[in-house]
């Protein structure tokens, strides 16, 4: 398998893996266009299959929006 790592540091909020405003939309592929857009801009247009995403400790934090996980499983 090959593909990029994406690193991001500690303590990476549900609100930087995809932020409140995007929250209109439900699907993967719909919110997969914002994925990190206010931490990482270039990330939506330049992530590819096989690529992964590694997160320090306490990613994922803050609030339990079920959203959070959906941009990430629609990354092509």
């Amino acid at each position: 398998m090959k593909g990029r790592a994406w690193k991001f540091g500690d303590d990476v909020d549900t609100d930087a893996v995809i932020p409140g405003r995007y929250l209109i939309y439900n699907t993967p592929e719909e919110l997969a266009k914002y994925t990190f857009e206010g931490v990482r801009p270039e990330f939506a247009k330049k992530v590819h299959e096989n690529d992964i995403v590694v997160g320090g400790n306490n990613f994922g934090c803050g609030s339990s929006r079920e959203h959070a996980p959906l941009p990430l499983k629609g990354q092509r």
